[in-house]
């Protein structure tokens, strides 16, 4: 681990707060440690920034967005692209920390980082591709345009799920727009926020604009409530639970700024009799349990119908019975940690609560005897009205539910206050129709045969109703990082208004 901190720049304790490559005094700052889920041991320390320091941070990244702005956007998305080169560069060691400090088994910890270098390139492409629209103007002599502009520093807020990843959907499209950005991370993944930040801030500083990327970790109180209000920000990304994200929305909409937020998940797969099972048992595993059931595309919820539930389900215990769960830098292992204690008893509460409800544990349900944040996934057969099934656990908690109609259980399905990701397994045309169609899945993402979990740059990400509305990561995305702006010009000798409007002087 000394050898991998070393190569990233990370020390025994970390600056909290940094404009481009320059880290801020850390003298008599409070002092956090980035514990490893797998052992509850610390891994370092970081020195919290302050009120004060978010202040400086914000006017660097103000005065970089002035020049920045300037700059023809194929050129910003040059710099964006010697970015994805870096990722690529140090893939290997960004993934592995991942693992180490958020508990992803390898794969995934590599997998996001692959994420952020596939962002880069999709925004290296958007950078030539920012187009406004010409419209033909009912007086004589008058052309119309649309133009974009950039915003101005972009406030970024990140959840510890993915540490990587969802900041760059956010920074590699914000910087092509020709904004600058601020990243606040999660408390619970600050190492990786810290190391990714000093490794492109120097691409942002060799192309001579050091001040492009700022960072700090700070307590949400005296940080995180002051960048929300604060009017240099135009636009605030947040990512994470509904609570923060209703927070972070009012305080942002109360000085009328702009807010792109990515909540909650209580994601849902119908298996249909027409459904290859196998084919189904593979998406909803991983769905269930990738990531030890805490991404916000996490399936939890099944909805099988009732001629294939006792099959499908007794099969799917086999499978989850059958999961290494364990150290998530072997790469064998496909269930890692829980993120840390509180989210443990999160999963204690939410099943007691599952069985006094009436539902029922049909695998699972331990706290593992080990050092470390570890549970065994778990299935509860369930109803669709228990209340339970409505909310989101963050934890590998499927609840199980037959049905023996396809509209009732679309209609379950969007019975819940989230609308983030759903799918359905079928083989039938006319059942994926149904579920795709306006009266079908209700949620920001619907897909057929593969499950809900595991979403493809290129494709707009989010969701509706509690998830928040937000778009990131694709198509036209990079409309949130902009401003709109309709342009008219008279190259005629008289001044003909609008409407048949007269006004002669």
């Amino acid at each position: 681990m000394k050898d991998l901190f070393a190569r990233l720049g990370l020390k025994d304790v970390n600056p909290g707060a940094w404009i481009g490559t320059q880290p801020l005094p850390t003298l008599g700052a409070p002092i956090a440690d980035s514990e490893n889920p797998s052992t509850g041991q610390p891994l370092a320390s970081i020195a919290l920034g302050s009120a004060e320091q978010l202040d400086q941070v914000i006017s660097a990244s103000q005065a970089a967005f002035e020049a920045w702005r300037l700059v023809p956007a194929p050129k910003r998305g040059e710099v964006v692209r010697q970015m994805g080169q870096v990722l690529r560069e140090h893939k290997d060691d960004l993934g592995r920390l991942v693992t180490l400090e958020v508990g992803k088994v390898l794969s995934e910890g590599l997998g996001e980082v692959q994420e952020s270098i596939d962002m880069a390139d999709l925004a290296v492409g958007m950078s030539r591709q920012l187009f406004g629209l010409t419209m033909h103007s009912e007086r004589h002599s008058h052309r119309m345009y649309e133009q974009w502009h950039p915003l101005g520093p972009v406030g970024v807020i990140t959840a510890f799920n993915f540490p990587n990843a969802v900041w760059a959907w956010n920074a590699m499209v914000a910087l092509v727009a020709g904004n600058s950005v601020l990243w606040k991370p999660s408390h619970k993944a600050p190492l990786n926020a810290i190391a990714t930040h000093r490794l492109l801030a120097k691409v942002a500083q060799d192309a001579g604009f050091p001040g492009l990327l700022t960072l700090i970790v700070g307590a949400n109180r005296s940080v995180g409530d002051k960048m929300i209000n604060d009017h240099r920000l135009p636009l605030i990304s947040a990512t994470g639970s509904v609570p923060m994200g209703r927070h972070v929305g009012q305080a942002v909409a109360k000085r009328l700024g702009r807010s792109l937020l990515e909540l909650g998940g209580n994601n849902a797969i119908i298996v249909t009799p027409d459904a290859d099972l196998d084919l189904a048992l593979r998406g909803v595993a991983f769905g269930a349990v990738g990531t030890a059931g805490q991404r916000c595309t996490s399936t939890r919820r099944i909805f099988v119908h009732e001629d294939i539930a006792q099959e499908f389900l007794r099969r799917l215990v086999a499978v989850y019975e059958q999961l290494p769960i364990g150290d998530p830098l072997d790469a064998s292992t496909l269930v890692g940690p829980l993120i840390d204690a509180r989210a443990v008893k999160d999963y204690q509460m939410a099943l007691e609560t599952a069985v006094a409800q009436g539902g029922e544990i049909l695998t699972g349900g331990q706290v593992l005897d080990r050092p470390g944040n570890f549970v065994r996934p778990t299935i509860v057969r369930a109803r669709a009205d228990m209340p339970i099934c409505a909310e989101e656990t963050f934890a590998p908690i499927l609840y199980a539910i037959s049905y023996t109609d396809l509209d009732q259980a679309i209609a379950w399905q969007n019975d819940v206050p989230q609308g983030l990701s759903s799918a359905i397994f079928t083989d039938s045309f006319r059942e994926s129709e149904r579920f795709l169609a306006a009266h079908g899945s209700d949620c920001g993402i619907a897909n057929v045969n593969i499950g809900t979990s595991g979403a493809e740059i290129g494709g707009a990400f989010g969701g509706e109703k509690e998830t928040g509305g937000g778009r990131e990561a694709g198509s036209d995305a990079w409309k949130a990082y902009m401003r709109r702006q309709t342009c008219t010009l008279n190259f005629g000798s008289d001044l003909p208004l609008a409407q048949g409007v007269t006004f002669d002087i």
